[in-house]
């Protein structure tokens, strides 16, 4: 059996979701595709922790967002502010300026109403406590413009979603492939899908394309993303492999973004491919050194959600694709809950002697004497505070630490074995600020809108942590309030 609907959504994760439930608001008829199981639902936001990067002016913002906060815990907590143009110049700084500067616009000025939006859909939030904020005399201080998550991280804020869309009457078909899109002289009619295993066509009036990037289709990320892309550890959903952007490019429409480079992290490096607990992230306070037991980066050269983004593909450059973070036991409470696992590939020793003779593949001479000249550079006249960037570095190395290094002189040590792991995508499809596809005369395609990872032109080499979902949410949104109106134009044309 065939469907008929005014509204299709290819994907089922958060942009999707949302594109689903602004297109339910305009009064639309609405399909959501998911082509995995509905155990495996929700794409990459599955995968994330649920952190969200919107604008803010102060506490009353916050209380807009989260009202239960009360008196007592807000003493404790100092939110500060993050406002539009901060937002702005980090997504423009974090891409080397090449970020679509009306999309960047457009994400950052909408940032807050659309976490009102979010709230007024029954999705709730808490304070990163722990992963974003130190507490320092008493007082949680958040740094790096993040500070809210979804209740449940990323699962939690999929299983929202889907259930207000759900209530309010969106059919969501799971193990359901969209495979083409139905297109004529006045723009996309529909898609054709696999449900279960069967062919059938959707017949709808808009469809949004939200299905992710290509981060899981080995072909894809080698032929974009180059060599030794085929062997990095892949994070997030396995259903990501790109069929979304594929069957747009093949109506014409117009590519956008860095389809070169991805969001890639460091993470352990024997942890299988889609697990979760991948991510090692607290690098910012200690060093990583490759195996010839040399560092090759700058640990301290920014907060972590700046840097963590770029960082892997740097470790992917070294021999072997990997790497060691090593910690002393003056900053092994400052890790995050990620290294405290089961699946953590570390070792652990009360001498850098016999740390060094743990750490499979390295040069333990070399290694002992980067670790004495790094000790040698610190400044220590600067103190250290992790909720800032505390300018405590290191001078006259070959590369310098920039904050929060600290001498690698208390036993225990520990070294955890990283390597690379792709999270998304960079590259995608070129829309507008009204999420319409464009096609390669850089006009709309009539009922075609994209969001999320499906769209490209926001990041280049790398993003702001946070980033991703609140432009899935923004974009999606946006996408579903026009799917929507032009399903409503069109019937009143037809009549």
């Amino acid at each position: 059996m065939d469907y008929e609907t005014d509204v299709v959504v290819i994907g089922a994760g958060n942009a999707a979701m949302c594109a689903a439930l602004a297109a339910q608001e305009q009064g639309a008829r609405v399909i959501v595709l998911e082509k995995s199981p509905e155990q495996q639902k929700g794409g990459n936001t599955t995968y994330t922790h649920g952190s969200i990067r919107f604008a803010y002016e102060g506490v009353e913002d916050i209380r807009a967002i989260i009202p239960e906060l009360d008196e007592e815990e807000l003493k404790t907590v100092d939110f500060g502010s993050y406002s539009e143009e901060q937002y702005y110049e980090d997504m423009c700084r974090m891409t080397n300026y090449k970020t679509d500067p009306e999309l960047a616009s457009l994400l950052t000025s909408e940032s807050f109403e659309t976490m009102k939006w979010l709230t007024s859909h029954q999705i709730k939030f808490i304070p990163i406590y722990g992963r974003q904020a130190f507490k320092v005399d008493g007082i949680f201080k958040f740094w790096g413009g993040m500070i809210l998550e979804s209740v449940g991280g990323g699962h939690g804020l999929v299983e929202a979603l889907h259930k207000r869309a759900s209530d309010l009457g969106v059919q969501i078909l799971y193990r359901t492939m969209a495979i083409n899109l139905l297109q004529d002289d006045d723009g996309v009619q529909g898609v054709i899908v696999k449900e279960q295993g069967k062919t059938k066509v959707i017949r709808a009036k808009s469809v949004i394309i939200a299905s992710g990037g290509f981060h899981a289709n080995i072909e894809m990320r080698t032929k974009y993303l180059g060599p030794k892309w085929d062997t990095v550890h892949t994070r997030g959903s396995r259903y990501n492999t790109g069929e979304g952007i594929q069957m747009a490019l093949d109506i014409g429409a117009l590519s956008a973004g860095n389809w070169s480079m991805a969001h890639a992290v460091t993470g352990d490096r024997y942890l299988p491919d889609f697990q979760e607990g991948f991510q090692r992230l607290s690098y910012p306070f200690g060093v990583i050194v490759n195996t010839d037991g040399r560092r090759f980066l700058d640990e301290g050269a920014d907060f972590r959600n700046y840097t963590y983004a770029k960082y892997g593909r740097r470790i992917l450059e070294q021999k072997d694709g990997c790497a060691w973070q090593v910690f002393d036991g003056k900053v092994a409470h400052l890790l995050r809950e990620e290294y405290k696992g089961r699946q953590v590939t570390k070792v652990k020793a009360n001498t850098l002697e016999e740390l060094a003779d743990k750490m499979e593949g390295i040069d333990k001479a070399k290694f002992l004497q980067e670790i004495s000249e790094y000790n040698k550079a610190i400044n220590d006249a600067v103190s250290f505070n992790p909720n800032e960037k505390d300018g405590r570095g290191t001078t006259g190395l070959a590369v310098d630490k920039s904050n929060w290094a600290n001498t690698i002189d208390t036993a225990p040590f520990e070294a955890y074995a990283v390597t690379c792991g792709i999270t998304f995508t960079f590259g995608g499809l070129k829309i507008n600020e009204q999420a319409e596809v464009q096609n390669t005369m850089y006009e709309k395609i009539n009922g075609l809108y994209a969001a999320g990872e499906a769209a490209g032109g926001l990041f280049y080499e790398n993003y702001p942590g946070g980033a991703g979902l609140m432009a899935g949410a923004v974009f999606g949104k946006i996408a579903g309030e026009q799917a929507g109106k032009f399903t409503s134009r069109n019937v009143v044309e037809q009549l």
